[in-house]
């Protein structure tokens, strides 16, 4: 008996999968993963022992209004809990704003080099995927403007950004979003934290503005990549409508435990935080000695730049012959660059004089 084809809906297949930074070189155990923005001093220890107390309890079901957990984000962060929603990381809430304001017919608007999540949410959405250019890796607020139509419901800018590692300032994301009122502006700021001063991610913005969303993870600053929890803080209609698409028990009690006790940690993160401060701007600073400028980052790594795609690539041959992995971003239409994420102290020597002893072997350094 022959059966019909059983197909996905249209575009589905059309979506290239996202690939994640590698972990593993063949026949090393020494390696120094470099490649997905981890932090290399782990979760603290409060969080660790939440995550085994929580252990215990792994047959009985999660709360399904993640209550303790946003109360946590809302005293830390000076947030109104009912503003709050929490998700399988930061990507989860940004599928929800896809899925529940965007489809067929509809576009979702974001940055030239912006997080390719935006793409892969987009499309399986239904909505159409729309870039604007960017300025010297940097959102270009005019570009965003002029690129919106009447069928932009969503526009994606993460600030700082990955894998630049540039931002703007909120000012001009206020100025956008009050120049697209008919689109949601999604403020990206998985890497808030690591901007320090009074940066707040644009939670002042989504309290004040109906159609402004921010975004934020626990992957990155606190440590926990591994457990997977994101939250979102916006209008409370908006809120409410991707509370109605949300799993009940989309984030297990493991999860929510661990991030809890990690925000309430305020002294492990400053340490993170002031950690690699310290060690981004001596990595950047050591590679521009070495021929390899980047822009001034806001983030928890580097963008490095070569000549050409060619010496890109040669140089992560190089890294990954020490047994070092990067992650290389031709894929965000970056090709002559490698991200390199901020290490502890020896990671980050060692990733110099790797680099430095190719750009010498080369005949390129300065």
């Amino acid at each position: 008996m022959t059966l019909p084809a059983i197909a996905p809906q249209p575009g589905i297949m059309e979506i290239a999968l996202y690939e994640a930074g590698s972990s593993t070189l063949s026949g090393r155990s020494d390696v120094l993963k470099l490649s997905s923005n981890e932090n290399p001093f782990g979760p603290s220890d409060k969080a660790r022992e939440a995550v085994a107390r929580a252990a215990h309890q792994m047959h009985r079901y999660p709360s399904t209004d993640h209550a303790a957990l946003r109360a946590a984000i809302a005293e830390v962060h000076g947030l109104d809990l009912d503003r709050i929603i929490c998700g399988v990381g930061s990507d989860e809430i940004i599928h929800f704003l896809c899925q529940a304001y965007a489809g067929p017919g509809t576009e979702v608007l974001f940055t030239e080099h912006g997080f390719l999540m935006y793409r892969i949410s987009a499309m399986a959405a239904g909505a159409t995927p729309v870039e604007a250019r960017e300025r010297e890796r940097t959102t270009d607020i005019d570009a965003l403007i002029a690129a919106a139509t009447p069928a932009t419901r969503l526009i994606f800018v993460a600030n700082p950004n990955n894998p630049t590692g540039t931002m703007v300032d909120l000012s001009e994301l206020e100025r956008l979003a009050r120049a697209v009122p008919q689109a949601i502006l999604v403020i990206d700021a998985a890497y808030a934290e690591y901007v320090g001063g009074d940066y707040d991610g644009g939670a002042e913005l989504a309290t004040r503005l109906p159609n402004v969303v921010m975004t934020r993870t626990f992957s990155k600053l606190y440590g926990l990549g591994g457990l997977r929890v994101g939250w979102g803080y916006g209008p409370r209609p908006v809120i409410d409508v991707l509370n109605r698409i949300r799993g009940p028990f989309n984030l297990s009690n493991v999860a929510l435990e661990g991030a809890e006790a990690a925000i309430r940690d305020r002294a492990h993160a400053e340490h993170a935080r002031t950690e690699n401060a310290r060690l981004r701007g001596w990595l950047a600073t050591a590679l521009a000695e070495r021929g390899v400028p980047s822009d001034s980052s806001c983030a928890n790594f580097i963008l490095a730049r070569f000549a050409d795609a060619t010496t890109a690539e040669a140089c992560d041959a190089a890294l990954k012959a020490d047994g070092i992995i990067v992650r290389r971003v031709a894929s965000y239409g970056l090709p002559h660059c490698l991200r390199i994420t901020i290490g502890d102290e020896a990671s980050c020597r060692r990733v110099a004089h790797v680099i430095g002893q190719f750009m010498a072997g080369r005949g390129d350094a300065t």
